[in-house]
Order: C-alpha cells, then sequence, then structure tokens
C-alpha cells in the first residue's frame, strides 16, 4: 500500500459501511471489488468524465478512477447546455462514467459511455500513482466568467482530509451524514473521499430533507455537513419541533460551509438545541484552509483559525502583508492544499499564483487570536462608501436581524458623491414588508451610521446557486 496512499482502505478494506444512498449501501470489502473491476477498464483512459447524480453509483465511480489514476473530472447535472458544452470541449474527457439507469444530456451521448456495475467483480488493485498527479479536475461556479478546471493533485486532498481530522478529531468511528452535491470540493472531497479516506461511514441523503437529517442523527450518524441555506431551513424546524431540536443536539458536530453562515442563524440553533454550528473556510483552488476547531470557541461569524500545515496571511491592497488584528485585507494561502493550476488557463494560473502563494480574491480580518471572520469576495462585497471599506456581510446579517426580514443581501452601486452606496435586497417575512426606512434605521442602530444602506429593493427571493451562495450579478429591482 505505502504511507502515501490516498485511499488506505481500499488496500486494507473491512465489512464495515462505507456508503449508503437510503436503502443501497456497500462495504469497504464490496467498493474494493466493484472499484478495482472498473479501474481495470480505464487503464488507457486520458481523463473521466463522472455524471454526478446524488446515488451510490457517482461515488463508486470517483473512488474507481481514483484507483486507476485517471483524473476526474464531475459533471454536475444540473448544467445548462452552454455551460455542459464549455467543459466538455475544455477537459475532453475520453470517457463517461455514469449509472446503468442514467439519461445523460445528448452532449456527454456523443461520448463513449461505461456504466457503473455495482456487481462488477475485480482483484488486483492498481499500483497507487504519483501524490503531485491530478486527481480530480472539478470547475468553479463562474460567477466571473466561463468555468475554469481547478486542477486538484491526490497530496491535496490527502493533505486537507487529514488536516481537518486533527481539527475535528474525525475518525473512522464517525458516521456523517450530508445532501450536498458530488460536483464540488464540498460534498465530494470532504463528504465523500474525508470518510472514506478515515475509514468511517457516509450516508448521503440523496436531496436535503429535515426528515432526512433528523432520521440519521437519530441513529448512527455523528456528524452533519450543510451549506447556510440547509442550516437556515434546520433553525426554523427546530424551534417549532422539539423532535429536530433533540437530533441536532445529539450530532457530535455540526458543520456549515460554502457560504457565510447568518450570525442570527447560529444563535437560533445554538438556543434551539445547544449546539453551535463549527464554520469553516476555503474554496476549490485550495481546499479548506480553516476551520472552527471540534474542541475550540465557536464565535458566531467566525470560520476559526488555519488548519495545521497551512499558511494564510492578509494582504493590502498594494501585496503588503497586514499584521494589526481586525483590520480587513484579501485572504491569501501556502502550502499542501493547493491546486496545481487551471486546466488550460495558464494565464488565469499566473494572475492568481505568485510565489507560491494563491490569491484567493476573498477578503477577511483576523483576531489576535488568529480567527478569521470573511468579509466577502473582494469584486462583490467589499464596498467603498463614503472613505470606508464597508463589508457587505455584517450589514445582511444586521438586516436578518429585523423581524420582518426573512433573507438579505447587500451590494454597492455607482454613486457620485459616495463613490459607491450601499443597496439592501430584502427578502420579506411576511406581507406587507417592513418599511424601507425602518430597515435604514434598524441597522443604522446596530451599525456605525455609513453602513445603513442607502437604497432598498424587496424580492420575492434571491439567486442563489446549488452550494447556497448567493448571485449578486444577478440581482434586479421587482418590477
Amino acid at each position: 500500500m505505502g504511507a502515501l496512499a490516498l485511499l488506505p482502505t481500499l488496500h486494507q478494506p473491512t465489512d464495515a459501511e462505507a456508503v449508503r444512498f437510503g436503502q443501497r449501501s456497500v462495504t469497504y470489502w464490496e467498493l474494493r471489488v466493484v472499484t478495482v473491476a472498473l479501474a481495470g477498464q480505464l487503464s488507457d483512459v486520458r481523463r473521466v468524465a463522472i455524471w454526478a447524480q446524488p446515488e451510490l453509483e457517482t461515488c463508486v465511480a470517483i473512488v474507481a478512477a481514483l484507483a486507476a489514476g485517471v483524473p476526474a473530472v464531475p459533471v454536475n447535472p444540473k448544467l445548462g447546455s452552454r455551460e455542459l458544452q464549455h467543459l466538455i470541449s475544455d477537459a475532453v474527457p475520453d470517457l463517461v462514467l455514469a449509472a446503468p439507469h442514467a439519461m445523460l444530456p445528448e452532449a456527454l451521448r456523443a461520448i463513449p459511455r461505461l456504466s457503473v456495475d455495482l456487481q462488477a467483480q475485480g482483484t488486483a488493485i492498481p499500483s497507487e500513482p504519483d501524490p503531485e498527479s491530478p486527481a480530480l479536475i472539478v470547475y468553479t461556479s463562474g460567477t466571473t466568467g466561463p468555468p475554469k478546471g481547478v486542477v486538484l493533485p491526490r497530496r491535496a486532498i490527502a493533505a486537507d482530509i487529514d488536516a481537518l481530522a486533527e481539527a475535528w478529531a474525525w475518525t473512522a468511528r464517525d458516521v456523517l451524514v450530508h445532501a450536498l452535491p458530488l460536483s464540488h470540493v464540498h460534498g465530494l472531497v470532504l463528504g465523500v473521499l474525508g470518510p472514506l479516506r478515515l475509514g468511517g461511514a457516509v450516508h448521503h441523503l440523496g436531496s436535503f430533507s429535515i426528515d432526512g437529517v433528523v432520521r440519521e442523527l437519530g441513529g448512527s450518524a455523528t456528524m452533519l455537513f450543510g451549506v447556510p441555506t440547509m442550516y437556515h431551513r434546520l433553525a426554523a424546524a427546530a424551534e417549532r419541533d422539539p423532535e429536530v431540536a433533540a437530533a441536532l443536539s445529539r450530532a457530535r458536530l455540526l458543520v456549515s460551509g460554502s457560504a457565510a453562515l447568518s450570525v442570527s442563524d447560529h444563535q437560533r440553533i445554538a438556543t434551539a438545541t445547544g449546539q453551535q454550528v463549527a464554520q469553516r473556510y476555503g474554496m476549490t483552488e485550495s481546499l479548506i484552509t480553516c476551520a472552527v476547531r471540534a474542541e475550540g470557541p465557536r464565535k458566531p461569524g467566525t470560520v476559526g483559525p488555519p488548519l495545521d500545515g497551512v499558511r494564510l496571511r492578509l494582504v493590502d491592497d498594494e501585496g503588503d502583508t497586514l499584521d494589526v488584528a481586525d483590520t480587513v485585507g484579501e485572504i491569501e494561502v501556502a502550502g499542501p492544499t493547493l491546486f496545481l493550476g487551471y486546466l488550460n488557463r495558464p494565464d488565469a494560473t499566473a494572475e492568481t499564483m505568485h510565489d507560491g502563494w494563491f490569491r484567493t480574491g476573498d477578503v477577511a480580518t483576523r483576531s489576535a487570536d488568529g480567527h478569521l471572520r470573511l468579509v466577502g469576495r473582494r469584486s462583490t462585497d467589499l464596498i467603498s462608501s463614503g472613505g470606508y471599506k464597508i463589508g457587505a456581510g455584517e450589514i445582511e446579517d444586521a438586516l436578518r436581524e429585523h423581524p420582518g426580514v426573512a433573507d438579505a443581501a447587500v451590494t454597492g452601486e455607482p454613486d457620485p458623491d459616495l463613490g459607491e452606496r450601499l443597496v439592501a435586497w430584502v427578502v420579506a417575512a411576511g406581507d406587507p414588508p417592513p418599511a424601507a426606512e425602518e430597515l435604514v434605521e434598524h441597522v443604522a442602530g446596530l451599525l456605525a451610521p455609513h453602513k445603513r444602506p442607502r437604497v432598498v429593493h424587496f424580492l420575492a427571493g434571491l439567486p442563489r446557486n446549488d452550494m447556497g451562495k448567493v448571485r449578486k450579478a444577478e440581482l434586479r429591482p421587482s418590477l
């Protein structure tokens, strides 16, 4: 096996459960047998696409590609035709792995297909590939142009899971439940490869439901991974249903990521369940770089300190390192969890990498004890107004504290006097909505006056991607 095996459990399998989707599951022995059989059919493949529906065959396909040492390209089934065509033309996969019953879109049907047969059997496991070789090519959400293929080496995945295992006391005894997409880092690397590297189990719900979470946490599950939208719904359910509150209270660890969890939802869950959600931070290019420790303080609004082995710094507009606590700066990351580069985009790689450091484009503050508090994306969440640099996140949190607000987002728009003025996009909690002036005064009472919104728009809902992040570029006033 060697000490560098990405998935040691493939080399030393047991009869313990590995992956479960509803009533369908595989043990580690069964996973080894079927993935070795599939891996044997990938020996001459340069790159493989995986139709990443939330089902057992997707997990088996990913593990088979890793065992074969073939870079896997997870394909989000929700991609539009233009997005899918871009992925195919950029990644140029030789083969598509999919469940036998999966109906593939036309663009993928033009590529040779290998169905994932859970009854297939193999014996000889391939030798372990080089740790620096590509394992996954994960496409970004494309919020700033066409999605880019992030090439993640085996080394980065192993280093990140091991660092998270240390931070979260995550072991083979844990059973993880989640309902995240299998085409992104959160649901795939953390949510599937994490348990499989550590020897634990993952129970995937297929799709998120309150009942599913309650059932699993009432059974053998010890950990829950989710995004803020899920925790927002769980908070409301826990407040009205003691059974939901009891299930959440039994979890060893509740983890939120992919976007910032609001302070109000953090506090609502803590009040209803006694549990404080642990937040973490990372990007596709760097995997997870910060995390609240299992035994550490869980401060609302913070994502914890850097993981062991990760180097992290905040820099100003000139690229100089900021050493003063609570000063806003851009996050830069270095260390073993970094990607190899963007597929076919040396120009984009060069723009984001310098001297071993990755420019994230995210801005944050860092407390004296090393905990990060995210401000947001430099391009959309750091707003320069009246000479102040203002983070959209704290204003969004303040708006959500108003009883008449169900959800909120804040952006900046050009202003001849202020440079940028703050614009609030609000989803009302009821009908009629609160007056705009009332919300402005509410924010001004909680925060400094210069942080009050100058314009308020009411919407039926905020546009979000499938990881719960608000697509701020799509915000438009209701007609």
